[in-house]
């Protein structure tokens, strides 16, 4: 039988404040989930808010507060910083953390989506979704360049990378979860990443996560180390174990599947929630 998955909370940090995040990680801590989550957004408007909280500076705060729970950003978007800067911020934080980070990595809102209002503000351009591709998967490469001390120069269409020594090196090196909801980005998650992170609720979830396994197998990757991540909603139907939804995420091998807290963050929901996943442990 298929080992259930872990179970973490993806907090929203839209219209939010601290204090209001770090008492639900407090009540997760105390409920029994495995990690801690949130979004990665710079304006609060995309979601029609006055406000959001950057991703990694929570991140590192709740680390400290929720000392034994796995933390990640789901998902950081490589348009925000430049990959050398992620991979520093990554390895220090794999530091600070004994080794509980979860580096999740995505290509960022086209123009379609409201997301494209964020990189506009900052006079970036909004790349159709073939060159946000291929800059996620540069991003990849030159973060796991400073991870591994390469001094080699690197020149991509995207981003460069020149000789330098002292970047910290993090051991060991968090997995890079590549979000995914089409075959395209699946693939690459399996081409170039350490895992993938999908809609739980993907109507064709099942072939996102066998394309991205092909991939990951093709380059050589051992299966049983490819991580598989899903999210969806806090309620009933994710938090009950004996469910059909969470039976099928188990036949599916999927190591963790990340609930939504919505924006109320109310840590009696959580106290709530927890005592469910509990009950429907046995």
């Amino acid at each position: 039988m298929a080992s259930p998955p872990d179970t973490d909370l993806l907090l929203d940090p839209f219209g939010t404040r601290w204090v209001q995040l770090r008492d639900v990680a407090l009540a997760a801590r105390e409920a029994g989930f495995a990690g801690i989550w949130t979004w990665d957004h710079l304006a609060g408007g995309v979601h029609r808010s006055e406000r959001v909280l950057e991703c990694w500076t929570v991140l590192t705060a709740l680390a400290v507060v929720v000392a034994d729970m796995s933390v990640g950003p789901m998902v950081l978007n490589v348009a925000n910083r430049h990959p050398a800067i992620v991979a520093t911020m990554a390895a220090t934080l794999q530091e600070v953390t004994g080794g509980r980070v979860l580096l999740g990595l995505g290509a960022g809102g086209g123009g379609r989506t409201p997301y494209a209002g964020e990189q506009v503000a900052l006079g970036r351009d909004v790349a159709a979704d073939p060159v946000r591709r291929e800059r996620l998967a540069e991003a990849v490469e030159v973060i796991r360049r400073v991870w591994t001390g390469e001094t080699s120069t690197f020149d991509g269409r995207h981003y460069t990378l020149r000789p330098a020594t002292g970047f910290p090196r993090p051991v060991p090196p968090p997995p890079i979860v590549v979000g995914a909801f089409g075959h395209k980005m699946a693939e690459l998650a399996g081409r170039v990443g350490d895992g993938i992170n999908v809609q739980a609720f993907h109507p064709r979830v099942d072939d996102l996560i066998a394309t991205a396994r092909r991939a990951f197998a093709e380059r050589g990757g051992p299966p049983a180390s490819f991580l598989v991540t899903a999210f969806a909603g806090l309620d009933e139907r994710w938090l009950d174990h004996r469910s059909p939804e969470r039976s099928r995420l188990a036949s599916l091998g999927v190591d963790r599947l990340l609930l939504v807290v919505d924006s109320s963050h109310d840590p009696r929901e959580i106290e709530a929630a927890g005592r469910l996943l509990a009950r429907s442990r046995g």
